[in-house]
């Protein structure tokens, strides 16, 4: 209770001036990490343009492989990286240098055994989609994809927990420049395989596997010249103190963050299926197709805002600072609510036009653009619940997102989907009414659980025993922890 009660002293009235250096702060890490987002988008939209350049049974086959690769692969290592963001944070804000890196080494250990099955399960991907009835030109199209898309799941490996490492210690304007450089190459080598030498729908693989193992090198490279990349088994895996208990505990928040992502990330593709059953299957799973990448365009403010607010409050519960958390998530919360607010503007404006973007089929644009105002609207639920899921992750309470996202899309928004698409004959609109359903209730509870439900005095106690020296090895010099942490001006993007 003492320990709790030295806390309670951080608490004081909110002055203007501190949201406004808070929501300097926020954005300055935001902003790059926005930017970043965009940046992988756009690389799989010109990976999807040079399938489509192929022909339709090659387009067709490498949406079906993207799209099981998401479920399969993707979904997986971004939502298990992610269990390194309360560890690092909070290790980051109370100076533990040696526990934010060897953190780092135990989650790259448990994703090189994470893509073991992963890859049994790519491999096999025609044997499993013929079991299901696909067509087999299709799949054989899509299996072609998904082999030669095989080393993306090592580069992964670092890359996944690379970007959240960085990210934990507010560095990432260099995550930015780097999938700058990175992409920037995508162009030219989906050209050069894919029209030049032939290679067809290996050649959109492969260049889609360089241009992220491009992304990871530079920022290994950025990593290995202003710190000191050095791989400690001992402490980090294999003994030591801590060791074994270490990866333990990581798992722990690991696996229900992992649960939260691709329960979300699933659901998408549950709305694809059941687009097909819909009368004009062919025209229902187009606009399905067109509705996705809208918002996963949508989705790259939200989940910068989330990854950098889980590290904001992460940094200041790690340095015994509840009051700084605490602003932080309400500030980020704002501005969510901003963004969301924002997106139902431009789907309301833009609905007509928005189609035209994608498809020239008149009767397409139409079931677009009667379905982008509810698409907007769930997006004032998704800002915020993406949001809110990344302050529950930096107090280090991801469990409580997966089980909030369990029982919104699965209990609220698939049964509402499949009831109004199906037995009350809506159709289309219907599948994403029950898409707004989710994301309403989804935010309701994770707002109550972030605004209700939160003692950050408490929280601020758990993360310092989360961080305390006793859980690492104390066999490291001053000189080793200083040469294992990276650190870097927010404003500018120095190294410091």
């Amino acid at each position: 209770m003492a320990e709790k009660n030295s806390y309670n002293n951080s608490h004081k009235l909110t002055s203007s001036s501190k949201v406004v250096d808070e929501l300097k702060e926020l954005w300055a890490m935001a902003l790059p990490i926005t930017a970043m987002n965009c940046l992988v988008y756009v690389r799989a939209v010109v990976s999807v343009l040079f399938l489509g350049r192929l022909g339709s049974l090659e387009l067709a086959g490498g949406a079906l492989s993207i799209g099981f690769t998401n479920i399969t692969g993707y979904s997986v290592l971004v939502g298990l990286a992610s269990g390194l963001e309360p560890v690092c944070s909070q290790a980051y804000g109370c100076k533990n240098w040696e526990l934010l890196s060897i953190s780092l080494h135990r989650m790259i250990f448990i994703l090189l055994l994470a893509i073991i099955p992963i890859s049994l399960l790519w491999i096999n991907l025609e044997s499993i989609m013929l079991m299901l009835g696909q067509d087999r030109d299709i799949t054989k199209m899509a299996a072609t994809y998904c082999i030669y898309s095989l080393p993306d799941l090592l580069t992964n490996t670092l890359l996944q927990p690379m970007r959240v490492y960085l990210r934990s210690q507010g560095v990432t304007k260099p995550q930015m420049w780097c999938t700058l450089l990175a992409v920037v190459f995508h162009v030219p080598l989906n050209y050069v395989f894919v029209v030049v030498m032939g290679w067809g729908v290996p050649g959109v693989a492969i260049a889609s596997v360089i241009t992220n193992l491009h992304m990871m090198v530079l920022m290994m490279g950025y990593v290995c010249l202003y710190g000191r990349w050095e791989w400690r088994w001992k402490a980090g895996i294999g003994g030591g103190s801590g060791g074994g208990d270490g990866i333990a505990a990581l798992l722990k928040l690991a696996v229900p963050s992992c649960i939260g992502i691709c329960l979300e990330w699933w659901w998408y593709e549950i709305v694809t299926v059941l687009a097909g059953y819909l009368p004009n299957p062919k025209l229902t799973v187009a606009a399905t197709g067109i509705m996705i990448q809208t918002t996963s365009l949508m989705y790259t403010v939200p989940m910068a805002l989330a990854g950098c607010v889980s590290a904001r409050v992460g940094n200041e519960l790690g340095a015994g600072k509840p009051y700084k958390a605490k602003l932080a998530a309400m500030v980020a919360l704002a501005c969510a609510f901003g963004i969301g607010l924002i997106n139902v503007i431009w789907t309301v404006i833009f609905k007509d036009k928005w189609g035209g973007l994608f498809t020239k089929d008149d009767e397409l644009k139409l079931l677009v653009a009667s379905v982008l105002p509810i698409i907007g609207l769930c997006e004032l639920g998704n800002c915020p619940q993406t949001t809110g899921c990344g302050v529950l992750r930096g107090t280090a309470r991801p469990v409580v997102g997966a089980h909030i996202n369990l029982g919104s899309f699965y209990f609220v928004g698939t049964p509402i989907a499949i009831g109004l698409a199906f037995w009350l004959d809506i159709g289309f609109e219907g599948l994403w009414l029950g898409l707004l359903s989710a994301q309403a209730a989804c935010a309701a509870s994770i707002l109550y659980a972030v605004l209700r439900c939160t003692d950050w005095e408490d929280e601020a106690v758990k993360a310092s025993k989360v961080t305390r020296v006793e859980m690492v090895s104390k066999f490291v010099s001053d000189e080793e922890k200083n040469g294992l942490l990276v650190t870097s001006d927010q404003d500018n993007g120095n190294v410091a």
